[in-house]
């Protein structure tokens, strides 16, 4: 973690919410911590739901808290500053990035392996033994170390791809001949990841059988996920752990695929739709709706 001294004002300037500084706002702190690890030179941030919130913030040692407005803070102003917004975790992560996160490493890593005819754009980062193959990658990405992406993938800008993961891999699809035996239908398709996509450790993507598999702006897929060949993952969806996507599925805007969950080929999840934990899909489902179970089943509006 980045070591600096940030003072109450400065941290709210980087909120981009509307804000209120109740207490000292030159107060500093020089460290982001948890409520039970903070020390007298801590910013925090307090949960609108977490039931102890008065108490958190009435015995943290934490310097300044960003919290929200149901917390009474007029007894605290003599050692503490409250940064008070509406949404209080979206402001502590935006001050965490601006002034406490790591920068973002860049270049390429000796050891990383880059075909002749890939594009890379500027400001990328390459970790070791990475494998990059005839494909396009844009501006500010941060391809981690041991991924592998291979032929006809696009990756837009500032896409984050962590360690060991496979980008277009060959799609899995047979077909049983005359003979009783399996044939393969050959994958010569590609992978499309727009802006500002970020994918976990251990994922595969497969490529599309003649199309391209396509992963939307803003999707954020988590680790030892198996998207398969021509899925449409859409703009702002969540994959997360050990989701199995099948073929050709399209999962649609701001939709939540919890960890575990399986969904079966060429179905549609609609756009705001939540799929519970470890639910097996067999069926689409429309949009803005909630279903759990195995075989999963509807549970109710969002």
């Amino acid at each position: 973690m980045a070591h600096t001294i940030v003072n109450a004002e400065m941290a709210a300037d980087a909120v981009g919410m509307p804000f209120t500084i109740t207490g000292d706002r030159h107060r500093e702190c020089s460290n982001v911590r948890t409520i039970d690890e903070a020390d007298d030179e801590s910013l925090i941030w307090i949960s609108p739901a977490n039931s102890r919130k008065q108490f958190f913030a009435e015995t943290s040692s934490a310097r300044v808290i960003v919290c929200d407005d149901s917390i009474s803070v007029a007894s605290m102003l003599d050692c503490k500053t409250f940064i008070v917004v509406k949404e209080p975790r979206l402001a502590f992560l935006r001050i965490v990035q601006r002034f406490f996160a790591p920068a973002p490493p860049i270049g390429i890593h000796p050891t990383a392996v880059i075909h002749p005819e890939a594009r890379i754009g500027k400001d990328c980062y390459m970790g070791a033994f990475t494998y990059i193959g005839r494909s396009d990658i844009g501006d500010d990405c941060r391809i981690m170390e041991h991924v592998t992406i291979q032929d006809n993938v696009t990756i837009g800008n500032r896409v984050i791809i962590h360690s060991g993961t496979v980008i277009g891999s060959d799609g899995f699809g047979y077909h049983r001949n005359e003979n009783g035996e399996l044939e393969k239908f050959p994958h010569i398709g590609g992978v499309v990841i727009e802006d500002d996509v970020e994918i976990g450790a251990n994922t595969c993507i497969d490529r599309g059988v003649l199309g391209n598999t396509l992963i939307k702006r803003g999707a954020k897929i988590d680790n030892l996920v198996h998207i398969a060949h021509n899925v449409a993952v859409g703009r702002n969806a969540v994959v997360v752990a050990n989701a199995m996507v099948g073929g050709s599925t399209t999962i649609g805007d701001d939709a939540w695929i919890a960890p575990s969950a399986t969904l079966r080929d060429v179905i549609q999840i609609g756009s705001g739709s939540l799929v519970g934990l470890a639910a097996l899909v067999t069926k689409s489902i429309p949009d803005n709706q909630v279903w759990a179970g195995s075989p999963a089943k509807y549970l109710r509006d969002k």
